[in-house]
């Protein structure tokens, strides 16, 4: 099955032929069993042989402009009555009138299905469908155990901030106590030395 960006380079390339004013535009979509070359035919005429350059030219500038995608090779160019790019997943061919109707590229791919550019878009619209639906998604038990892990993660930052705050203030506090209790044990012993001094003087006065 092609891939979503050969669907888009295809449609790109009809697009590029539209421009172009490329006359009986038709996609092929060959059958797998009959050729294993390429998946689809671009297949349209232009007027004159300056046409089908044309036509070649802005097919080639815009896959380059917004896919980065050149053609793997390109024949006829310079003669310009059947050109030929080949783009692997799909070969566009642009003929002059009567080149068309002598080969009859047509008429020899019996078994290829001929598809419009809207049933073409069709497709690439189920395909893009199907390769969402296959993509996984988050459930919300994902979500969860994302949560569970990041919590305790939390409560773990919290109590050791809580921890390094709390001797912060503890500390002064004991220095506090410690300068108050400095202060006041000279203040007992001086009391004390006066109290023998004044028992010592009254002994001697009996």
């Amino acid at each position: 099955m092609p891939s979503i960006e050969s669907y888009q380079l295809l449609l790109a390339a009809a697009a590029s032929c539209e421009d172009k004013k490329a006359e009986d535009i038709r996609i092929l979509q060959l059958d797998p069993a009959e050729s294993g070359l390429t998946d689809y035919f671009l297949i349209c005429n232009g007027t004159n042989d300056r046409q089908n350059v044309a036509i070649t030219d802005e097919i080639e500038m815009r896959l380059k402009r917004d896919f980065g995608t050149f053609p793997n090779s390109v024949e006829g160019r310079r003669q310009g009555e059947w050109i030929l790019m080949d783009y692997v997943d799909f070969i566009v061919h642009v003929f002059s009138a009567e080149k068309r109707a002598f080969y009859g590229l047509e008429r020899l791919r019996k078994s290829a299905t001929t598809i419009s550019v809207a049933e073409l878009n069709a497709e690439l619209k189920a395909h893009i469908s199907t390769t969402r639906a296959k993509t996984p998604k988050k459930t919300a038990t994902d979500k969860g155990s994302a949560e569970a892990v990041t919590t305790p993660r939390k409560a773990a930052a919290s109590k050791k901030s809580v921890l390094k705050k709390v001797p912060s203030k503890a500390a002064p506090a004991k220095k506090a106590i410690a300068r108050t209790a400095a202060k006041k044990a000279p203040a007992k012993t001086i009391k004390k030395s006066a109290a023998k001094k004044m028992l010592s003087n009254k002994r001697r006065a009996i």
